[in-house]
């Protein structure tokens, strides 16, 4: 039986980027991997670029693997439950940090079942048609358990956000794939109230002590429970 392909998806300002240092884990682990750069988040991003045109691009880059599991973190989670019908080949899905929104919830509407705000909403600044984020929060939000190098790094690397992608809602129906979540106690980006109702809506749950971004806090960690997610 073919191994499958972890496809992973970013959240909001992000990239493919992200994924450096559970990347080279996995690579280490001689597990198949690929990443996906969504089109809300990249460099002259179209401001009408919606939930849908995220999930098609992750549609694509999957079904060029053979079987397929797609890992989310923050707002890649509502990419993949909008994608995940058009996947042929997807064995699971894995939620990291992420949001789980319902059919006709937006991303930003799944975050304000939970009245709990943030530091991230405190970092949010609004641009236009773009959301973009003050460093200084930014980094408290993000990665304040993130070695300071890694952090700078990071907050250098992040894009304007599409509001439009944030608030389009999810159109397609739930999936017959296991899926599994993980929960981040120090998460200072989505409250761990919210994490505890999306983490109810999937099949199986486990639990970090890390912020928001355990890919670069404890990526061996992260890639264990990846790996057992099964």
């Amino acid at each position: 039986m073919t191994d499958p392909t972890y496809v992973l998806v970013h959240g909001g300002w992000g990239g493919a980027w992200v994924w450096r240092d559970l990347g080279e884990e996995l690579t280490r682990r001689e597990v198949p991997w690929t990443a996906v750069d969504l089109p809300s988040a990249i460099h002259g991003a179209h401001p009408n670029t919606f939930l849908a045109d995220d999930a098609r691009e992750v549609a694509v880059v999957a079904n060029a693997e053979g079987p397929v599991v797609l890992v989310g973190h923050s707002y890649g989670g509502a990419v993949l439950c909008e994608a995940a019908q058009d996947v042929t080949h997807l064995q699971r899905l894995v939620f990291i940090a992420a949001l789980v929104p319902l059919l006709g919830e937006s991303a930003t509407e799944s975050v304000r079942e939970v009245q709990a705000r943030t530091v991230l909403d405190e970092a949010i600044q609004v641009d236009g048609d773009f959301l973009t984020l003050e460093p200084t929060l930014a980094k408290k939000a993000l990665y304040q358990d993130c070695g300071d190098e890694t952090a700078d790094w990071a907050l250098t690397q992040l894009t304007p956000q599409t509001i439009a992608s944030l608030r389009s809602p999810r159109s397609s129906f739930d999936v017959d794939a296991p899926s599994y979540y993980v929960r981040c106690t120090l998460d200072n980006a989505v409250d761990l109230s919210v994490q505890e109702l999306m983490a109810a809506r999937c099949t199986e749950y486990a639990t970090l002590e890390s912020g928001h971004s355990p890919m670069f806090s404890m990526p061996e960690a992260l890639c264990d429970l990846i790996l057992a997610a099964t």
